[in-house]
């Protein structure tokens, strides 16, 4: 995961991590350095890792954690480098242990650091607007325009030719070359992560950012959630319109339009190549292939092959849609 913005506080001890979830020591080596916490797939050697759903089994058997929060049922799945630590809530131990490795990820308050651009090495550098605010570890490449009363919060990298409408706020993201972003955008604010425990809900840390690749547009008032666990991606050439809402963890891929209204749940995976209709909506965790069509109010519970054109809800194949709808 390409993260060059949350300061990792590890290594952590892991007896530190499990008198964290109240687990006993008895067979670890508890002066074991861990290193950070990942994914089932970036995970590397010295470092934790979770797994809290059996439709994860084929990575998990792959992971080179060497540590993973699981459950007493998953847990024969992991591969012989990986050590179980079984909790009872798979993911309120990972939301506890990230917050150790990054607390600076779990709040979303406004950026103290930001100060007017006419103050800022920028001030002869980038075409902008009334009001403009820039934050702390913010690059902007050649020829960039920034509209009026727009703010690009601590944690942002934007390329070269790229244009920022009004009214935009933009943090903890890689903006490459020649994208437009429209007014009234939300980007790289963390997601809708959060997990209801007793009388309280416990929100998640998000140390994932935004990636917007090059010649990307995003329309007007489009909200951009930061990835959790790894990053929210638009690919190359993509064109989304007017507000549409994108969850943490999204992957879309290249050359795809995206109509309005159009929400897509976390960490679902759309491919190369796909047109998306106004107000449909995309359930989290599935796999859009390349090549999808999908008509405009459609729902999406399942995921959909290449080359797939669907309808109605739930989405399925247009040809039998409009055969049960004549």
């Amino acid at each position: 995961m390409v993260n060059p913005f949350f300061k990792n506080n590890g290594p952590i001890k892991l007896f530190e991590i499990l008198k964290e979830l109240n687990i006993k020591f008895d067979t670890f080596d508890k002066d074991q350095d861990i290193f950070d916490i990942k994914d089932l797939l970036t995970s590397k050697e010295n470092e934790i890792t979770f797994f809290h759903s059996k439709k994860y089994k084929d990575i998990a058997k792959k992971t080179k954690a060497s540590f993973c929060l699981t459950t007493d049922n998953l847990k024969n799945e992991l591969p012989k480098n990986c050590k179980p630590i079984i909790v009872n809530n798979v993911l309120v131990a990972t939301s506890s242990i990230t917050t150790k490795f990054y607390p600076e990820a779990i709040n979303d308050n406004f950026d103290v650091t930001a100060e007017f651009i006419g103050d800022t090495k920028y001030k002869n550098k980038v075409t902008f607007g009334k009001n403009v605010l820039i934050g702390n570890n913010v690059t902007i490449g050649l020829n960039c325009l920034i509209g009026h009363n727009t703010i690009i919060e601590k944690n942002v990298s934007i390329g070269n030719n790229c244009s920022i409408g009004s009214n935009t706020i933009i943090r903890n993201c890689l903006i490459k070359d020649s994208v437009k972003i429209l007014d009234n955008c939300v980007i790289g604010k963390h997601g809708f992560g959060f997990f209801p425990l007793k009388n309280a809900n416990i929100r998640y840390p998000h140390i994932g950012i935004v990636i917007i690749e090059d010649n990307c547009e995003i329309g007007c008032g489009a909200t951009i959630d930061r990835g959790s666990m790894s990053n929210t991606i638009i690919g190359r050439n993509t064109y989304l319109d007017n507000q549409i809402h994108i969850a943490h963890n999204v992957k879309i891929g290249e050359n795809s339009i995206i109509a309005g209204q159009v929400g897509i749940a976390g960490s679902s995976i759309i491919g190369n190549n796909v047109k998306i209709g106004g107000q449909a909506g995309i359930s989290g965790h599935l796999k859009i292939g390349n090549n999808v069509e999908i008509a405009g109010g459609s729902g999406v519970i399942k995921n959909i092959i290449d080359n797939s054109k669907v309808m109605g809800y739930p989405a399925k194949n247009i040809r039998k849609f409009l055969k049960e709808n004549k």
